[in-house]
């Protein structure tokens, strides 16, 4: 039986010895070979690796997207395990907002619509999910902007949508899979000044990247290497010098 230490129990997310293998024909690939990974409420953690190393697949299982083979998962002291897809989606609703790398916009509606999109599924009013869309872009700096469709957005402007639908059902942790990956090396650093501010308020933020700049501006950085973490530090934070 796993037992947790006073740490893990405090945690926003505490994991204990996940495994995960992905069944290729006849063979097992393992890819999570025993992984240990807390986060605290109010951290901003950077998780790095290679191609291959297991990262994406970890973030998967941080966001329900995924379910572990073997080991324990608990979401502010909520066990994620063997969740049907309903209970899975609510969980998700709750706790998670998602930043993906291709922004995942729906094409055809505007960016208010884009962002009240998640209320919508949590049966919030039309007047309520206007104004907490309205809310959102006006906090990344886009509410000029609310009735543009994507294809009107530059990509900074699309992934900054894309921050304030993460926001708009006020998540517990914000799950960010190479938000710069798609943006220029200035419109990146915009985009995590604004990660960095949402940070300071006190949001739990989580951002996979391959960028050694971009993990920079995180305030602790984890490094997986096939399926293990192999490092795990604190550091000091840059802050983007976008004005110089």
């Amino acid at each position: 039986m796993l037992k947790y230490t006073n740490e893990q129990i405090a945690a926003m997310i505490a994991i204990q010895n996940l495994h995960k293998s992905y069944q290729i024909g006849s063979n097992s690939l393992p890819v999570l070979k025993g992984i240990d990974f807390n986060v605290k409420e109010g951290e901003m953690v950077s998780i790095m690796g290679s191609s291959g190393s297991g990262k994406s697949t970890l973030l998967n299982i941080i966001g329900i997207l995924d379910e572990a083979d073997e080991g324990s998962y608990h979401l502010d002291n909520i066990e994620v395990k063997n969740l049907n897809e309903k209970i899975a989606a609510k969980y998700r609703n709750k706790f998670l907002g998602f930043i993906f790398q291709s922004f995942n916009l729906i094409n055809y509606k505007t960016a208010v619509d884009n962002v009240s999109l998640p209320l919508y599924y949590q049966g919030v009013s039309r007047k309520e999910r206007e104004e907490r869309a309205l809310f959102y872009l006006e906090k990344v700096g886009l509410a000029d902007w609310s009735k543009h469709l994507p294809s009107e957005l530059s990509g900074g402007q699309k992934q900054r949508v894309a921050i304030a639908r993460a926001l708009a059902s006020d998540p517990k942790v914000l799950l960010a899979d190479e938000p710069t990956g798609a943006l220029d090396t200035k419109t990146s650093y915009g985009v995590m000044e604004l990660l960095q501010q949402i940070n300071d308020e006190g949001k739990t933020l989580i951002i996979v990247t391959h960028e050694p700049d971009i993990a920079a501006m995180t305030k602790r950085n984890v490094e997986l290497k096939d399926g293990l973490i192999i490092g795990d530090t604190i550091i000091n934070q840059v802050r983007p010098q976008l004005h110089v």
